[in-house]
């Protein structure tokens, strides 16, 4: 993955939020400030979690926000944003969540390798509690696109 995909301007630490809807609205703020998504992107990952519920948040502690390709895609990235304090989403057995990537992809193709970085990043949970832990915006992006 090139290293455009996470741009530091992406990444955001401690952000408040009241709850899922606002964590969601901080990944896509993300999304936006590294040119990679509109704001209509992160409408559309808003409406995905009302219609379809919590299937975002896929690991204890982490939702990835996402929604379909579409036009509101500038290009393929990431966002990555730790919460001040965790949030319920309403998922049984991963709630709270602290930590949000947003993710954004031109096509199916694209979101299916971005997909799988990040699963890689969490399966371990030694190297994702060390990113949890982190504050440098470069740490995170060297761990995750290698």
């Amino acid at each position: 993955m090139s290293a455009d995909l996470l741009p530091s301007t992406a990444i955001r630490f401690a952000v408040p939020a009241a709850d899922w809807r606002a964590a969601i609205q901080a990944a896509g703020d993300a999304l936006v400030a590294g040119d990679i998504a509109t704001d209509a992107y992160t409408d559309a990952m808003i409406k995905a979690v009302e219609d379809l519920g919590p299937y975002i948040v896929i690991a204890p502690g982490f939702a990835l926000a996402h929604a379909r390709p579409s036009e509101q895609v500038r290009r393929t990235g990431l966002s990555w944003v730790s919460l001040a304090e965790p949030v319920e989403f309403g998922s049984e057995t991963n709630d709270p969540v602290d930590l949000v990537v947003g993710l954004a992809a031109l096509d199916h193709d694209e979101h299916l390798q971005a997909m799988a970085k990040l699963a890689g990043v969490l399966a371990n949970p030694d190297a994702l509690a060390r990113l949890r832990a982190s504050n440098d915006p470069e740490e995170i992006r060297s761990a995750l696109l290698g």
